[in-house]
């Protein structure tokens, strides 16, 4: 269902890019955002990861770096029956993480600092397996998709304001323009929104199925929440369109899960995961818990 309501919702997000293409210009509108829909989405193909890891300041690290970090992304990346994807650490207190790739085989997993401090390996364990399972769901390739036509959608209704009441092929003339300009990026966001919120709670369960460990997922999600929304993400404030490939919102000040919202309200994925716990047969860790809280240069990186 959830692969469905997204298609649908990713032709909703392109019908209403070339919709106001055509609003505002008419045949030749519908052709200039057609054109412009392919060149941006190919520029996105190839390119959009490293804008994101640049955007976020993430470093890569290696088995000489972060030993049992890639030790962990090693064995659930096999275990999902993936290719192993880079890893790389952000330098951040906010505990969080985030997938980016265009595919399984040109893919990227990242977490901050304060998630690998923070948690316990379990947790840690489910968070990771929620970022693969992003991966194998090319959810990566589909937000950067909806982003990329969420910027398109703006950038037509400023052309629409001010174009849109002067071109001959404007079917609506001045009000075509003024209208396109308020309702487009607003449906747009809301339509990206939308897509992000079915992807986590589908990233959510592909997690409980990677790991095995649904609870230990939601437990996690429990402790990202309440520690984000108070310790602030500055490069994630300063670009917020990267904030939907985040686990959990990473800017500061976020609320109820509603039109408007990147992600699902917490509570709700804590009870979905709590409810498909009995699916699971819950392996043991070899070593335990930890307890205590990482260094900032432990074994993690």
């Amino acid at each position: 269902m959830s692969i469905f309501k997204t298609g649908l919702l990713m032709a909703a997000m392109t019908g209403l890019f070339l919709a106001a293409g055509a609003l505002i210009g008419g045949q030749t509108g519908l052709v200039v955002a057609l054109v412009a829909a392919i060149a941006m989405n190919a520029f996105t193909y190839w390119n959009a990861d490293k804008m994101v890891l640049r955007m976020t300041g993430a470093r890569a690290v290696s088995r000489g770096d972060a030993p049992e970090l890639v030790d962990m992304v090693e064995r659930l990346a096999a275990r999902a029956g993936l290719p192993m994807p880079a890893v790389y650490i952000v330098d951040n207190p906010q505990p969080n993480a985030f997938a980016t790739g265009r595919d399984p085989a040109h893919a990227a997993v990242a977490a901050t600092t304060g998630l690998l401090q923070s948690l316990t390996p379990d947790e840690v364990e489910g968070v990771v397996a929620h970022e693969l399972a992003h991966i194998k769901n090319r959810d990566t390739l589909i937000m950067a998709f909806t982003a990329t036509f969420a910027g398109a959608i703006s950038m037509l209704a400023n052309f629409g304001f001010f174009f849109g009441g002067r071109s001959r092929d404007n079917p609506l003339g001045p009000l075509g323009g003024i209208l396109v300009m308020l309702m487009a990026p607003m449906a747009a966001m809301v339509v990206q929104m939308a897509i992000s919120r079915t992807r986590e709670y589908a990233a959510d369960r592909g997690a409980a199925e990677i790991s095995g460990k649904p609870l230990a997922l939601a437990q996690a999600l429990k402790r990202i929440s309440s520690v984000a929304r108070h310790t602030p993400m500055h490069r994630a404030e300063a670009n917020p369109a990267i904030a939907h490939l985040f686990i959990i919102n990473p800017l500061t000040g976020q609320g109820m899960d509603n039109l408007f919202s990147t992600h699902p309200n917490t509570e709700n994925r804590v009870e979905a995961l709590e409810a498909m716990a009995g699916e699971f047969v819950v392996e043991p860790t070899a070593n335990g818990p930890w307890s205590s809280p990482l260094p900032q240069r432990g074994p993690w990186g």
